[in-house]
């Protein structure tokens, strides 16, 4: 599996949140998932994208501790590399 760099991961997150209905406009590294109104279910979801597409679990621990956009990249870049 190829790594994934970090502005390929931003955009596939972005594009996963947008699905999920905020404005892709509004989806900003700074952004909170509280702001954009993500919820739970669709931080699960999200963690099922990602494992699907970058072979990173992400489990309930780790999504709790997840505030804003940024944060889940952050993780996710990390653990793809």
């Amino acid at each position: 599996m190829a790594t994934a760099t970090k502005e390929q991961i931003q955009d596939r997150v972005t594009e996963a949140l947008a699905s999920f209905g905020p404005d892709a406009s509004l989806i900003t590294p700074d952004a909170t998932f509280e702001e954009l109104d993500i919820d739970s279910l669709d931080l699960v979801e999200l963690a099922q994208i990602v494992e699907d597409e970058y072979g990173v679990v992400l489990k309930g621990e780790d999504m709790k501790e997840l505030k804003t956009v940024g944060d889940a990249i952050e993780l996710i870049s990390a653990r793809a590399a």
